[in-house]
């Protein structure tokens, strides 16, 4: 009897083969990824209180504050490669070093600012800076003049700083606000302010190894009307999820039924296949797990049934 695991083929044969045959015909490696990409449709999802769509598959960003220049060099290709894939959210914060200022040069010198929503958090301890200052640091380092999204990151200052983001939203500085925690602990606070509070998005931990905010978070947030920004979605510092299969092939009716050739796919997949989430922001520096990620925002979508299959799945590993 065959194993859950059985596949015919692996992620690698594939693309090895298909590669091959492009490259046959005069086409770049890149060209025949990114072809046998776009030829599935791509997947977006609506944010509630806009109607403004959003391709599901984003960026996190958590390791961008490099000053190498070989790994200044890769993140430029990531974030080159990042529209053309048709992805447009990147997801970074004050605290992540000096991120912000990174991507923003490195969108600047690409020209590609306007295909990007970009989004941003407040810092994520401490006295908040008086006045308007969270917000003018944030666009003084990121070197734009409005914010697609401003998040406040942990709770810190929320009480304080949420009637500041309402002034920013109808000022026109940025266009959409709300709330962050990558921490279960930090749920009650999840739900006392997206009681009280009216927000644009939520970002939140979820994974097929992490599903605590499914409990009461997602639905919540999806009863409010608030989108979804998924955190740590591969397990992120928990442990990758990955590792807990790489020796392992993918399911031969996952690539059927799902079009997905990695783990990655599979597990992206679920994560933006739950109705309440809007999209996943795995943090990515290098180009072959930009071009992983974005293949699990094209085609179809995990059902009720699936979902269910893919945790028995997991509980088997």
């Amino acid at each position: 009897m065959s194993s859950i695991f059985d596949t015919r083929m692996t992620r690698r044969t594939a693309m090895k083969n298909g590669v091959a045959a492009g490259v046959a015909l005069g086409m770049t490696p890149w060209a025949v990824w990114a072809a046998q990409t776009a030829a599935l449709p791509q997947i977006t999802k609506t944010i509630p209180s806009s109607g403004e769509k959003l391709p599901v598959i984003g960026l996190g960003t958590n390791q961008y504050s490099v000053t190498d220049p070989a790994e200044i060099a890769a993140r430029r290709e990531v974030l080159k490669h990042f529209p053309e894939l048709g992805a447009k959210v990147i997801d970074t914060a004050r605290g992540y070093g000096e991120a912000e200022v990174g991507i923003s040069n490195l969108l600047k010198e690409l020209g590609s600012r306007d295909k990007i929503f970009l989004a941003t958090k407040t810092q994520i301890r401490g006295q908040v800076l008086p006045g308007d200052g969270e917000l003018e640091a944030s666009l003084k380092r990121l070197q734009t003049n409005k914010l697609d999204l401003f998040q406040i990151r942990n709770f810190n200052g929320i009480d304080e700083l949420f009637p500041k983001l309402q002034e920013w939203k109808k000022a026109g500085k940025v266009r959409y606000i709300g709330i962050t925690t990558s921490t279960d602990n930090q749920y009650p606070d999840m739900k006392a302010a997206l009681n009280k509070w009216p927000m644009d998005f939520i970002q939140v931990d979820y994974s097929i190894d992490n599903r605590g905010a499914a409990d009461e978070i997602l639905p919540l947030a999806q009863d409010k009307g608030a989108a979804v920004l998924i955190n740590v979605p591969l397990g992120g510092r928990r442990g990758s999820v990955l590792s807990k299969v790489s020796n392992k092939p993918v399911p031969e009716w996952a690539t059927a039924e799902l079009d997905v050739t990695s783990w990655a796919q599979l597990f992206l997949k679920y994560n933006i296949s739950h109705p309440a989430v809007t999209a996943v922001i795995p943090g990515t520096t290098k180009l072959a797990h930009l071009e992983d990620n974005q293949r699990a925002g094209r085609g179809r979508l995990p059902t009720a049934a699936q979902r269910k299959k893919i945790e028995e799945l997991w509980a088997s590993v």
